[in-house]
């Protein structure tokens, strides 16, 4: 496929996605009914859809619309490109600029629209970040980095390393997480990597496995451990306790279980043992040493990675949210042991979301106290999260 042609097939599922089919369904769909496109036009047309939903509001204030035509005119005009130099009409390119497009000149941005940040929330982010509100923004308009954990059930970092680089995947340590290792030269072959079949390494955000050795250390190596990971979804955190505490015993759970169904493979191809446990067992299962509820959460740390989640929140549902995670925290101090911990985490950048949750918990349970607390901030290279390790007398 030619650039032009790539652009034009962006506009498609740009439109698609508009319309509301989420962003991955329209690109498999589309794969699969174009199969003459080849990996690097796939990969290509991804890194356009996915920027363009990233920079949305920017985009389309320099494209002048909010469709997907308009938003690739935009994306050309933010690289300093001349959309007319590709929109020609020629083999397979999008048609040529109306005299109305071509004419279009932008005025000045507002700054939501500049940071790409939903207007209604510029507020909150601004008391939640600070100073670093702009810095933070802007640099969720990029794309995120690649990380793997090394799997120290079966490797090293070095060694995971050295078995990448093997299938020319070349990665590097990261300062956020012992086992973390950023990927710098070709991301897009580690799912087919002998290192990532045989469970030498899993891709996760460098600042997740940075909460997830914070927790494991906070809860000391004097005795096995009874860990739940109460809201688990892919199991992500489960297996990176289980590689940190290989004495300990790991259960996961989750209100919707169908979102675990990928970590029973998950955890044999890493060589961890995790026990799943359905809504109903949890209580006779109890009481745990540890309980980590990665409550669900506006997703505002992780934007790089799933844009669209950025304009489809809303105040009202930024409320449910946080009802969900209020109630949450009243759910699992009953599932812990008397003297264990409690680890509540967010991947949001909002203090609605973390301190403040926090607060009013230890408001209402004063046998409750706080031994840490943690905001890592994308600043750091990963994504943006929020741990705080609790426990009580």
């Amino acid at each position: 496929m030619t650039p032009a042609a790539r652009i034009a097939a962006a506009i498609e599922l740009l439109d698609r996605i508009a319309a509301g089919t989420p962003a991955e369904k329209a690109l498999t769909t589309w794969a699969r009914s174009h199969r003459f496109a080849g990996a690097r036009d796939r990969a290509a047309i991804r890194d356009h859809v996915f920027d363009a939903l990233r920079n949305r509001a920017s985009f389309a204030h320099l494209g002048g619309g909010a469709t997907g035509r308009a938003l690739m005119i935009g994306a050309l005009r933010a690289k300093g490109r001349d959309p007319a130099t590709l929109f020609t009409g020629k083999r397979h390119a999008p048609a040529p600029l109306s005299p109305e497009e071509a004419a279009f000149r932008p005025g000045p941005a507002d700054p939501a629209t500049r940071l790409d940040c939903p207007p209604w929330l510029l507020a909150e982010m601004e008391a939640s970040l600070g100073e670093e509100m702009e810095a933070v923004l802007t640099l969720l308009k990029s794309r995120a980095p690649v990380f793997v954990r090394a799997n120290r059930l079966k490797a090293s970092p070095e060694e995971a390393r050295a078995a990448l680089a093997e299938e020319g995947i070349v990665a590097r340590p990261h300062p956020l997480a012992e086992a973390a290792l950023e990927v710098v030269e070709n991301p897009r072959r580690l799912r087919a990597s002998r290192a990532y079949r045989e469970g030498l390494v899993e891709l996760q955000d460098a600042a997740s496995q940075a909460v997830c050795e914070r927790i494991a250390e906070a809860v000391g190596a004097d005795r096995p451990l009874r860990i739940l990971d109460y809201c688990a979804g892919g199991g992500g955190k489960s297996l990176a306790l289980a590689a940190a505490r290989e004495d300990a015993g790991l259960f996961a759970h989750d209100a919707a279980p169908a979102r675990m169904r990928d970590l029973p493979a998950r955890a044999r191809r890493a060589g961890a043992r995790v026990s799943i446990l359905a809504p109903e067992q949890v209580q006779r299962a109890a009481p745990f040493d540890l309980v980590l509820a990665d409550v669900p959460c506006s997703g505002s740390g992780a934007w790089r990675r799933s844009p669209a989640g950025k304009w489809d929140l809303t105040g009202e549902k930024l409320d449910e949210l946080c009802r969900i995670q209020s109630s949450i925290l009243k759910e699992i101090p009953d599932l812990t042991a008397p003297g264990g911990r409690l680890a509540y985490v967010t991947c949001s950048l909002l203090r609605r979301e973390n301190e403040s949750q926090i607060a009013t918990f230890l408001a209402e349970n004063p046998a409750w106290h706080l031994l840490q607390e943690h905001r890592l901030s994308p600043l750091q290279g990963g994504d943006g999260f929020y741990l705080a390790l609790l426990t009580r007398e």
